[in-house]
């Protein structure tokens, strides 16, 4: 899909660069070459238009360097095309722990990373920890369809120009 897609280089080589670093984590925690995993969960559609339209925002955008704070997780089970899985995902705790990236536990049993966020997280992100310092020229927000009584579920994302 992403080959015969019309999108801009940059688009296409990032998404592509999600894509191989989540199928050679499955590949691993599955014993498989990444080559031949089935990416079934995140290759569905909404995923596809997850990380396209990241990196395409990015691209309109013009952002260069990504940085990313600590990721929270929450506990529980998540059901998958495997069954139930202890959440975070094996694919979101290898991808997290392979980047090295900061992570805290959240009082929550819903899924707040995906193995698909996390990917897209360490993968692009150039740096994990506090917000760098800058002007903030552009702040955005996006929302989940979960609920939660006790927090938003959100995401946010600050654009910073300067001591960057």
């Amino acid at each position: 899909l992403l080959n015969g897609a019309e999108l801009p280089d940059r688009v296409r080589d990032r998404a592509r660069t999600v894509f191989e670093r989540l199928a050679a984590v499955e590949g691993a925690i599955h014993g498989i070459d990444p080559a031949d995993v089935e990416l079934h969960e995140v290759g569905a559609l909404d995923s596809i238009i997850d990380v396209v339209g990241v990196c395409a925002a990015l691209e309109s955008l013009n952002i260069d360097q990504i940085y990313c704070s600590s990721i929270g997780l929450g506990s529980g089970i998540v059901n998958t095309a495997h069954g139930q899985l202890p959440h975070p995902a094996p694919a979101t705790m290898a991808l997290l722990t392979d980047a090295g990236a900061p992570m805290h536990g959240l009082e929550t049993t819903l899924e707040t990373t995906t193995p698909t966020g996390a990917a897209l997280m360490t993968t692009l992100a150039e740096s994990f920890g506090a917000m760098p310092g800058g002007t903030s020229s552009a702040v955005g927000y996006g929302a989940g369809t979960a609920d939660p009584p006790d927090r938003a579920n959100i995401v946010q994302v600050v654009i910073t120009v300067g001591d960057n």
